[in-house]
């Protein structure tokens, strides 16, 4: 019971625990718009519940490599970490998740909230950002 009490206290403060893994990782950050409506956003947050989000996602991004992602949301703006083996290879991992079967579903059930192309993939909608700090 006090670890549930605390990793409450963490996340009402903003401050998330992570996950340790025994390798060596590194993480790839993006940013997408939703449309700056609040109905719609909400939507959007219900979808990606975990009562509501489709399991096979979840398998379907794993099965590329991804460790953990994890979406962020101020106002409308989106912000997603993404970890993984330091060997994986962003390009060849995106082409593959964009064949899988659910995930071209998964887009077009997204993309009614996100401003971008209505048949854009993932990577299409998404974008990298580059990091410009860091405090080793």
């Amino acid at each position: 019971m006090a670890e549930k009490k605390t990793k409450e206290a963490i996340q009402t403060n903003y401050g998330y625990c992570m996950h340790p893994y025994d390798i060596p990782t590194k993480r790839y950050c993006q940013t997408l718009d939703l449309k700056d409506n609040p109905e719609l956003i909400a939507e959007y947050r219900k979808r990606h519940s975990k009562e509501e989000h489709w399991p096979e996602i979840r398998k379907e991004i794993r099965e590329t490599g991804i460790l953990e992602m994890e979406i962020y949301i101020f106002k409308n703006h989106l912000f997603m970490i993404v970890e993984t083996p330091l060997d994986f290879d962003w390009d060849t991992a995106m082409k593959r998740l964009s064949t899988l079967p659910h995930q071209a579903k998964w887009e077009e059930y997204m993309s009614c909230f996100q401003i971008c192309e209505p048949d854009a993939n993932a990577s299409e909608k998404w974008k990298r950002m580059e990091r410009m700090f860091y405090l080793y």
